[in-house]
């Protein structure tokens, strides 16, 4: 499989476990020997597995449930660093985020998600709009 579609596989394996409230799932998708960081969308920074898996836990456990979908993802691969930028689709509105991923033991994890408020984009595809290795 090339690499950029290993890491689309990746990024959605990271919003399918989002989408089924699959806490297992999730922890399985984030790096465990790389320091991690995440920015959920108006929280303050959040260092470390512990912090990171304790947010996403209590998201997963006690917000509603919520519809999301990745659209327009758009792949960068820098050797063993990629990068995933793409819209998320959610009842609520349109977020724009930031997937950092590194290949840790023969897979793409995530070490950084980052998710802030946007204006749709002009037409949203499931497709990859712009994947580039």
């Amino acid at each position: 499989m090339p690499e950029h579609a290993a890491v689309l596989f990746a990024n959605d394996a990271f919003y399918l476990a989002f989408a089924n409230r699959d806490l297992d799932a999730m922890e399985d998708i984030w790096a465990k020997e790389t320091s991690i960081t995440c920015i959920h969308p108006g929280w303050e920074p959040l260092l470390g597995r512990d912090e990171v898996m304790e947010s996403l836990e209590a998201i997963l456990n006690n917000s509603p449930a919520t519809n999301i979908s990745c659209k327009n993802p758009t792949v960068r691969v820098f050797g063993g660093f990629a990068c995933v930028i793409c819209y998320e689709v959610l009842d609520q509105g349109v977020l724009v985020a930031t997937n950092i991923f590194v290949h840790e033991g023969g897979q793409w994890k995530i070490i950084h998600h980052q998710a802030g408020a946007a204006p749709p984009p002009e037409s949203m595809e499931d497709d990859p709009s712009d994947v580039m290795q």
